[in-house]
């Protein structure tokens, strides 16, 4: 019995349906499930479903309103700051007159050069209220006001935006200058030898090329920093108070007992609700990101 082509080539597929399965698919169902429970700490060997009640007082006493706005403004402040900021160095650094680019380049790649984390602890240090080096040296030799992330609300974001940019812009830039070497040279001779402006040439023939693959870039940006736990967990903390926590920062003070709500007490179930209603949100707005902008034309 021969098996038909279609079939045989869909083998090839089956690893990456089972890691898919295994490392999405299955932990999203569980944690949908662990919502409707009552597992926590207290009750980890004897929990039972308890229906909607975690969404219930989720909704009603556990700062939901905050905690969305929050993450709104974590998300697309850092989107709409480091997005712009690597696409205008793209633009720079593809100058074909430009003097030492690769110097240039090499220099604005190293944030992206450092692991993370400690690059966010490094940070941490700099922003300490008022001998950290950010407020002892760099914001006083430009006239700024000094900065506390820990006590300030607008100081914890300004710390948070500031880092996240610094951390985050050479991706972008390297992203965007991979794509406009992808645009014809010719298409800026022609547009030159017409009489178009360095404006008009950005706007006729930068912009239209490489406007899927901003809407790309910007979707997946957009999933990624919603997600992002560590720089806020390591500069603010969630602090003062919860007032920069996001989904993500705040499900994991309340799944490991240190949430100021129920400090000591794990609740498992009420972080899994935070979960699946992160989720959530996330299908939504990607689907219409993926509506609005059109970006999967691009693959077909």
């Amino acid at each position: 019995m021969k098996i038909s082509s279609k079939l045989y080539n869909s083998f090839y597929l089956l690893p990456i349906f089972v890691f898919i399965l295994i490392a999405f698919i299955i932990p999203v169902i569980y944690t949908g499930y662990i919502s409707f429970t009552n597992l926590n700490s207290m009750t980890i060997n004897n929990f039972k479903l308890v229906g909607l009640a975690n969404y219930l007082f989720l909704f009603k006493y556990g700062n939901f309103r905050t905690i969305i706005i929050n993450s709104l403004i974590w998300t697309l402040a850092s989107i709409v700051t480091y997005v712009p900021l690597g696409f205008a160095l793209a633009l720079i650094i593809s100058q074909s007159d430009l003097k030492g680019k690769t110097i240039f380049y090499a220099i604005l790649i190293l944030p992206w050069a450092f692991p993370a984390f400690i690059a966010l602890l490094v940070w941490q240090g700099m922003w300490i209220y008022p001998y950290g080096i950010m407020n002892s040296l760099i914001l006083p030799m430009f006239h700024l006001p000094h900065v506390d992330p820990l006590h300030s609300t607008i100081g914890g974001w300004t710390a948070l935006i500031l880092t996240n940019d610094w951390l985050s812009f050479p991706y972008f830039m390297m992203v965007f200058y991979a794509g406009l070497q992808s645009i014809p040279r010719e298409l800026y001779e022609i547009a030159e030898l017409d009489g178009a402006n360095a404006f008009a040439r950005f706007r006729h023939i930068t912009l239209p090329w490489l406007k899927r693959m901003i809407a790309f870039v910007t979707a997946g940006t957009f999933i990624y920093t919603w997600n992002n736990f560590y720089p806020i967990y390591i500069i603010t903390q969630g602090g003062p108070g919860i007032s920069t926590d996001s989904i993500v920062t705040y499900a994991y003070q309340i799944a490991f007992g240190i949430s100021g709500n129920q400090p000591g007490s794990a609740n498992y179930s009420l972080a899994a609700a935070w979960s699946t209603i992160s989720t959530i949100i996330i299908i939504i707005i990607g689907i219409i990101i993926i509506k609005y902008t059109h970006i999967l034309e691009s693959f077909t």
